[in-house]
């Protein structure tokens, strides 16, 4: 069968002011245990009620990219070692490279049939060259559909940039496309922050996230050779709230916590697992607790375990899972992420890189940001958005993303990538069929 989508050419765009020499960037130690994954973004932009040529709009975005990436000197940089050995970035404005494309019919018509294999071909990436000075650590794709609408695909090492900080860039991006000043500037500076020094002899580290990341150091990567697919499910504002008073608790309830739990308890019953849950890790953006601002530009998204409530019988119950999540969540405070940050730090810790996602069902929360905030020149305005943490090993991962604004404030898109096998189950499975979510992604 033939492709539908059809790749123009590969450029490199290189910002519209030279970055003044010898500037580098370090990376900090939650940049480096991401080293081995990369993040696929790609969001769908609806027909313009103007007849464009095509390839027209792909001009106009390259031009506004080029002019974005002045204040991005990070991202048109390159990779190179610091003295210790660690990856720093040199500010030498190699560019980024954009690749350009079209695809058969609209995009209306692509939304109406997608997959993960699908998705993937709107998204460009490439893995690390044997010579990394030479590598660019982002890439723009931008689709254009032969009877309307536009996809904007946008990949990037997640050693440089969390989910957050992709959605950002996409956001200044749209802002500069627009002829306005960038609204949410980013701000590059490494962690971990200063604080003050503690004085107390009998201070002791919170270990709870650093014996997680301990035990991932430790434990050999699986490689299973499975087969993963991506479903998407959206879940409106009724939906979510549905979800959440199925919980019964008396504290305040999230709409993470809530989704998280749903897709806990279903996804181990899918696995095979009868009286217990499958071991689970949660995984948040920490600028908020830290005192950063949503600019920060880096990676500030920090794991933990989940661990499930004592009590014997071990069932599979809904408000002692969403229970359990919350309980973590609580957790993450300032001192701990900080304590995790000066551990990871600490120069005893000489380890290779892991993969955060090797292992437990990962639940990560994208909802710091809203990448339906992405509006582009010409009334341009997201319909539709995805997200992808790769490569995906393990028991699989729930990605949690805002839903788009006709759905309500509480709306949720869950990106759930998973074995095959499964997949087809969790389509079935009774619990998430109850909150009758929209299928946005067939397995």
């Amino acid at each position: 069968m033939a492709s539908e989508v059809s790749y123009i050419c590969k450029r490199t765009v290189v910002s519209t002011k030279a970055v003044e020499p010898g500037k580098y960037f370090p990376l900090s130690a939650l940049d480096r245990y991401m080293e081995n994954n990369h993040i696929r973004l790609v969001c769908y932009y609806q027909s313009s009620r103007e007849v464009v040529e095509l390839g027209e709009m792909s001009k106009k975005l390259r031009e506004s990219l080029s002019e974005m990436l002045t204040d991005f000197p990070m991202v048109s940089g390159r990779l190179t070692r610091d003295e210790r050995g660690h990856w720093k970035i040199k500010c030498n404005d190699a560019g980024v490279r954009v690749v350009e494309a079209k695809a058969k019919g609209s995009v209306e018509g692509w939304l109406a049939n997608l997959d993960r294999e699908k998705e993937l071909q709107l998204v460009h990436w490439e893995e690390m060259f044997h010579k990394p000075y030479y590598w660019s650590t982002f890439y723009v794709q931008l689709t254009e559909f032969e009877e309307g609408g536009l996809a904007i695909g946008l990949s990037c090492a997640h050693l440089l940039a969390d989910s957050t900080s992709a959605i950002s860039f996409m956001k200044a991006w749209a802002d500069i496309s627009k002829g306005n000043k960038i609204l949410t500037p980013p701000l590059f500076h490494p962690l971990p922050l200063t604080r003050e020094p503690n004085t107390n002899p009998n201070h002791h580290p919170h270990m709870e996230l650093i014996h997680h990341y301990k035990s991932l150091i430790q434990k050999p990567i699986s490689l299973k050779e499975s087969r993963y697919t991506t479903i998407s499910m959206g879940f409106s504002a009724h939906m979510v709230q549905a979800c959440m008073s199925t919980a019964q608790l008396n504290g305040p309830i999230t709409p993470f916590a809530a989704l998280a739990a749903l897709f806990w308890i279903s996804l181990s019953k899918v696995k095979g697992f009868r009286n217990g849950l499958v071991d689970m890790s949660i995984c948040l953006d920490m600028r908020k607790v830290l005192g950063l601002d949503t600019g920060f530009f880096g990676n500030c998204m920090v794991y933990n375990k989940v661990h499930e409530v004592e009590g014997g019988n071990h069932k599979l119950n809904f408000p002692e899972a969403v229970r359990a999540i919350s309980d973590v969540v609580a957790k993450m405070d300032y001192e701990g992420v900080m304590d995790l940050i000066e551990w990871l730090e600490n120069d005893d810790v000489n380890s290779p890189p892991t993969m955060m996602n090797g292992h437990d069902l990962v639940c990560a929360s994208l909802e710091g940001v809203d990448p339906y905030l992405t509006v582009f020149q010409d009334g341009f305005k997201p319909i539709h958005v995805s997200c992808y943490v790769e490569p995906v090993l393990g028991e699989g991962q729930v990605l949690i993303l805002p839903g788009p604004p006709g759905e309500g404030p509480l709306s949720r898109v869950a990106m759930v990538t998973i074995r095959e096998e499964e997949a087809i189950k969790l389509c079935e499975d009774e619990l998430i069929s109850q909150f009758s979510p929209t299928t946005l992604m067939k397995c």
